[in-house]
């Protein structure tokens, strides 16, 4: 698996938000399940992101989400 890290900036985090990569993408949806007040779900089950900053509260949530990904296609990048 693959490592999330935060690049900081002047001793400070950056903001991050969920990306996905369409092409690796195939619809399983479990992150929806796991980061389910960020992801949602169109009707075919491929992820919808809000495109929001990701707040401290649910950065843990989103790195799991990220981390579990089945196709690799769920990332971490700066806002």
């Amino acid at each position: 698996m693959s490592q999330v890290r935060q690049a900081p900036v002047s001793g400070r985090r950056v903001a991050q938000r969920l990306a996905v990569d369409w092409i690796a993408c195939d619809g399983r949806g479990l992150c929806a399940e796991l980061l389910p007040e960020r992801v949602g779900l169109d009707e075919w089950g491929y992820p919808v992101l809000d495109g929001q900053a990701l707040t401290a509260d649910l950065l843990p949530d989103a790195r799991r989400a990220v981390a579990a990904c089945p196709k690799l296609a769920l990332r971490l990048q700066p806002c």
